[in-house]
């Protein structure tokens, strides 16, 4: 099982979107350690740092094998999507990145990838407009809609089973709302829902 992350893909204003869309998607690999589920709370690695970003992003299970996959076909490949945390260790990122290292420890520690419980694909026949949210300690804090999306579901997994063939049980973070990025903190609730039915409950501990 791979969990395939996406970055910079979100737009506050949908006029920006032609500019951007340049073809050249950013792509990353987290471990399958990261992946916490069942709402359990999640420890702060509070050994390796004190910096960590949240970013609430819906999910995409794959359903089937695919590789060279059509964007006309690649909804189909999408079994079901939830709703999850893409942590990142900030300054260990940072440092990586002031050295040109590649991002997977900033990214890939135990406990990176909090996801909800998954909800089948025919619970969205309009992928272009999903809304989910987050809120932190009650307070809404992100709020996103699919069709702020630089590259869409289809386009990404065309892009991404060019370079790697995609397996069933295979996690697509698919990008956070370009507004509302933050730090997290030890102690911190946070609730995340589709369509306002709350799905990710959990704390930092």
């Amino acid at each position: 099982m791979k969990i395939i992350g996406i970055g910079k893909n979100y737009v506050t204003d949908k006029n920006e979107i032609a500019d951007l869309k340049d073809g050249h998607q950013l792509i990353f690999l987290k471990a399958d350690s990261t992946l916490v589920t069942d709402n359990k709370d999640v420890v702060y690695p509070s050994d390796i740092t004190n910096q960590i970003v949240y970013e609430v992003e819906l999910v995409a299970k794959i359903g089937k094998v695919g590789k060279n996959i059509s964007e006309a076909d690649a909804p189909s490949y999408i079994s079901e999507i939830a709703v999850g945390m893409d942590f990142t260790a900030k300054d260990i990122l940072t440092d990586n990145r002031d050295k040109k290292w590649p991002w997977a420890l900033g990214k890939g520690f135990d406990g990176a990838s909090p996801v909800s419980a998954f909800k089948p694909i025919a619970n969205f026949p309009k992928l272009n407009d999903i809304n989910f949210d987050l809120k932190i300690n009650g307070k809404q804090i992100q709020v996103g809609n699919t069709d702020f999306m630089i590259y869409n579901f289809a386009e990404i997994i065309a892009y991404v089973s060019k370079y790697m063939t995609l397996n069933p049980g295979d996690l697509i973070f698919t990008g956070t709302p370009a507004d509302g990025i933050g730090m997290i903190e030890k102690g911190d609730h946070l609730q995340a829902s589709i369509e306002g039915e709350l799905l990710l409950d959990f704390k930092m501990i």
